[in-house]
């Protein structure tokens, strides 16, 4: 039964740990929106070996203004195009500061991107338009600004410039940002501020300046990401071909990468039903391995009760009684461990959830699938000792002791 018992918990366990791994992969990947298609403007090889050489340099690179025009001008199938400007800077408030980005965008960004109103409101065409010094704050980053108060109609100060508060957004934090000069630590970043595209033109500009040990460096880069909205989701690939061929057109050099939320979605749903047969077929292993101790248990046992058997032909049992009395008998050690498997292998998974914060989730599927099996595997090899033991000659089992 032991075999029986930690191949059903094994099957359940590993399954739900996999399908909470696979669900919260997908779900990063859906906020990503799965009609959008995000270009990130990204530093050129070439430009990486100048900058290394350490003499003076100045590059230009990435996404820019007319790019978002043309795109959304040449492609039919677009519903919007969301440029960002992303800077890395220090947000202050009072004795408190933070490190984190600001984001020049548009006010149809939450449109486009996962971003929860919770207070306040959003950016305003009327903002935009007249480069209003407003800004919407992540909530991670208002709790760490404002401990004490609300952040609503104050000021934080980036640089020598004042930025009235008046939203705030909760962010998944997802979408990894591109700081100003291309350069990413890979980790997401949740300390942002949102100001309209227009007022980050106008006071942090297009180019980066540098000084070290006397070199003079300077990298210009006018939008570092574009977010393009297709009216729907076939459009997609087709909209990401035609992306692609426009930018390389008029781009002579790779400075920029397109990432397709859609394709990463499918491709994760591939890997999840991959990694799922891995699983399953690694805890069946133990299953195997738990079914081959029970036939050799009943195998032994046939040999131990061969009087009884002979007596119980002698009184008038037929095969088939001996066969069914077998068959009941492994049956029942393996239902039982697979009850027992099952209240374990749900156990486990939130257990490994409560102690590592890790999401696991228990598909009803995988349950009956692995009490399935645990049945199966008692009739599969009960046949077997059962049919040795219904084979015996009565007269030859009557004489054992």
């Amino acid at each position: 039964m032991l075999g029986i018992i930690f191949g059903v918990c094994s099957v359940i366990a590993m399954l739900a740990i996999g399908e909470g791994a696979s669900y919260e992969a997908q779900e990063r990947i859906k906020r990503l929106g799965s009609e959008n298609i995000i270009i990130n403007s990204i530093k050129p090889p070439e430009d990486n070996e100048q900058t290394s050489s350490g003499s003076n340099w100045s590059i230009e690179y990435g996404l820019t203004y007319k790019d978002a025009a043309r795109i959304q001008d040449t492609i039919p199938a677009i519903d919007r195009v969301v440029p960002l400007r992303i800077i890395r800077e220090n947000i202050r408030f009072d004795r408190n500061q933070e490190s984190g980005q600001i984001i020049g965008t548009l006010p149809s960004y939450p449109e486009v991107q996962n971003l929860d109103l919770i207070a306040g409101r959003f950016l305003s065409p009327t903002d935009e338009r007249n480069q209003r010094n407003v800004c919407v704050i992540t909530q991670d980053l208002a709790r760490k600004l404002f401990p004490y108060q609300d952040p609503l109609e104050t000021t934080v100060r980036v640089q020598d410039t004042y930025y009235q508060v008046i939203g705030i957004v909760d962010e998944t934090g997802t979408a990894e940002q591109r700081p100003q000069g291309g350069d990413n630590d890979g980790q997401a970043v949740d300390n942002n501020i949102y100001i309209p595209l227009s007022a980050a033109r106008s006071r942090f500009g297009e180019t980066l300046i540098t000084r070290s040990s006397g070199s003079f460096n300077s990298e210009r880069v006018e939008l570092h990401r574009l977010i393009i909205r297709m009216k729907n989701s076939p459009a997609v690939l087709a909209g990401e071909a035609q992306i692609r061929h426009l930018l390389n057109h008029f781009h002579n050099k790779s400075d920029f990468e397109l990432i397709v939320p859609l394709q990463l979605l499918r491709e994760a749903e591939a890997t999840k039903q991959m990694f799922n047969i891995v699983l399953g077929s690694i805890a069946a292993i133990s299953l195997l391995v738990g079914g081959i101790g029970i036939m050799n248990i009943m195998l032994a046992t046939v040999t131990e009760r061969t009087r009884e058997i002979g007596i119980r032909r002698a009184l008038g049992a037929k095969r088939k009684d001996i066969i069914t009395q077998f068959l009941i008998e492994t049956i029942v050690l393996s239902i039982g461990g697979g009850i027992v498997g099952v209240v374990l292998g749900i156990l486990v998974p939130i257990a490994v959830g409560y102690f590592t914060e890790m999401q696991t989730i228990i598909t009803p599927w995988s349950v009956l699938l692995a009490f399935g099996i645990s049945g199966l595997t008692g009739i599969v090899f009960g046949l077997y000792p059962a049919s040795q033991a219904a084979k015996l000659d009565p007269i030859e089992a009557l004489r054992q002791e």
